[in-house]
């Protein structure tokens, strides 16, 4: 059942100076301002070890919306909601700082801080006397593997409850992704054939044509495996997966979600390959190798590209694998599923010489763009029995006139109505560690792929006989 929130609420952000506060946060909370979708009462108070005032953070807060926000910064409304920010440094004055600047009973804490910090600061929370009354966002990643996910989950039950908990994971405030559950239990022409019975294979990308960005250090503790498939790919998977919920509310919908969690296969050595860039081109521009990086190894076994090859072992989906698969320095970025129906016998073709119709296939777009897309076959005009594919397109601004909001807009407005249907719960976390803890223990070895590729040649094999559905490829 969700919570019940009151209507006015202090905000606090931990690590209130950082680049996801400066991107995200600040941006997304000056457009939920915009739309009349903040509580009218309440602080937004800035939290960070360094000194500063109340005027340099509404000042970076200024320059954040200016860069970063959907909506250009608004001379005339600024001014109101800039009065709610207030400004406490870590090193002078403390938690205790932020409990004196809150000016109502109930707040929301974001930690936008490393997991590192997650254990003094909720104790730094308890000693001010801010436990009561506050509901906490923890952005990923949700420990390292399942020991430390399970040690993370105790560090923070010790002081908050689990139902005051949000575990955010800004795929799930994308609103195609929230879009898949109308999509799949709103249409029974869809419905009904979501599952083994019409369905061949599913296929999953998260390709970034980016490197690590000078994050060397972080991506050799943590890896592609770790970084994108363990956390963002299992949830969206886990919503196009499982179950149809009793209700929409949130914990039929988590329910679901940890039972589909619990019916995944773990992974064992052979459904994983790990890839590692080398030198090549991206965009038309030379780009170093993963070892020629700042902060990595050069002798580095750390994986920039990840495929996996998956199994629910359910009723609803036995015997239908899901490929999966990541990577930096692909040759675009994208996030997108593909699902690929079952062939059709063509005896009826014979006489036209078809011996192969290729299948019906649903896109469902995540980013850059947020479209579905519907694939299937038609004959093309004329006196002869030629067949190719076309596509049925849905767009939000063609059927909506509207662009969708980002998604720590919505995941924030949420947090603030302690609506958590869409945040991950404790259990899901941890059994999403356990599916991949087998391979983790036993990592293949990383095999090369030259950036501005799709990847080692050993992912080929892995989805054989069946191929790789190129992205890019819905628009020609």
């Amino acid at each position: 059942m969700t919570l019940q929130c009151p209507e006015g609420q202090d905000i606090v952000i931990v690590g209130a100076t950082g680049d996801l506060a400066r991107r995200k946060l600040i941006p997304a909370l000056y457009n939920l301002y915009l739309g009349g979708l903040l509580p009218d009462e309440g602080k937004i108070i800035g939290f960070a070890r360094g000194a500063s005032t109340d005027e340099e953070f509404r000042q970076l807060a200024a320059d954040a919306v200016t860069k970063f926000s959907r909506q250009p910064l608004d001379r005339l409304r600024w001014p109101k909601f800039s009065e709610r920010f207030s400004y406490v440094s870590g090193r002078e004055e403390g938690y205790a700082g932020v409990k004196r600047r809150c000016t109502l009973s109930d707040r929301l804490v974001y930690l936008s801080i490393p997991p590192s910090a997650f254990g003094p600061t909720i104790q730094g929370l308890k000693d001010a006397g801010l436990v009561d009354g506050t509901h906490l966002v923890v952005e990923k990643p949700f420990g390292h593997d399942l020991a430390s996910a399970v040690a993370l989950t105790e560090t923070i039950h010790e002081v908050f409850e689990e139902s005051h908990v949000f575990r955010i994971d800004h795929y799930l405030g994308k609103e195609t992704v929230q879009n898949i559950l109308v999509f799949r239990f709103g249409n029974a022409v869809f419905e009904r054939i979501w599952n083994r019975d019409a369905i061949d294979h599913v296929q999953f990308t998260v390709a970034e044509s980016i490197g690590i960005e000078g994050r060397g250090a972080f991506y050799e503790e943590t890896g592609a495996l770790r970084d994108i498939l363990q956390n963002h790919v299992f949830q969206v998977l886990a919503l196009l997966t499982m179950e149809p919920p009793s209700s929409i509310l949130a914990e039929p919908v988590r329910d679901e979600k940890i039972k589909l969690f619990r019916a995944m296969r773990p992974l064992t050595e052979d459904d994983l390959v790990r890839g590692q860039y080398t030198r090549g081109t991206v965009d038309g521009s030379e780009v170093l190798g993963y070892r020629e990086e700042p902060d990595v190894a050069p002798d580095s076994q750390t994986e920039t590209y990840a495929a996996v090859r998956l199994f629910i072992d359910n009723w609803r989906w036995g015997g239908v694998p899901f490929f999966l698969r990541t990577g930096k320095h692909l040759p675009l970025r994208t996030t997108e599923v593909v699902i690929s129906f079952r062939d059709v016998p063509i005896p009826m073709f014979a006489e036209t010489h078809i011996t192969h119709l290729p299948p019906n296939r649903l896109t469902i777009l995540i980013q850059p763009q947020e479209e579905i897309l519907l694939e299937f076959l038609a004959k093309v005009p004329g006196p002869q029995i030629h067949i190719e594919p076309v596509t049925m397109r849905f767009t939000y601004g063609t059927s909506f006139k509207t662009k969708p909001a980002e998604a720590y807009e919505r995941l924030l407005h949420d947090a603030m109505q302690c609506d958590p249907t869409l945040f991950a719960r404790a259990d899901s976390v941890e059994r999403s560690w356990e599916v991949i803890e087998p391979v983790l223990e036993h990592l293949p070895p990383v095999r090369p792929y030259a950036a501005g590729t799709w990847g080692p040649p050993e992912a080929d094999a892995l989805i054989a006989p069946r191929t790789w559905v190129m992205p890019g490829l819905e628009d020609q």
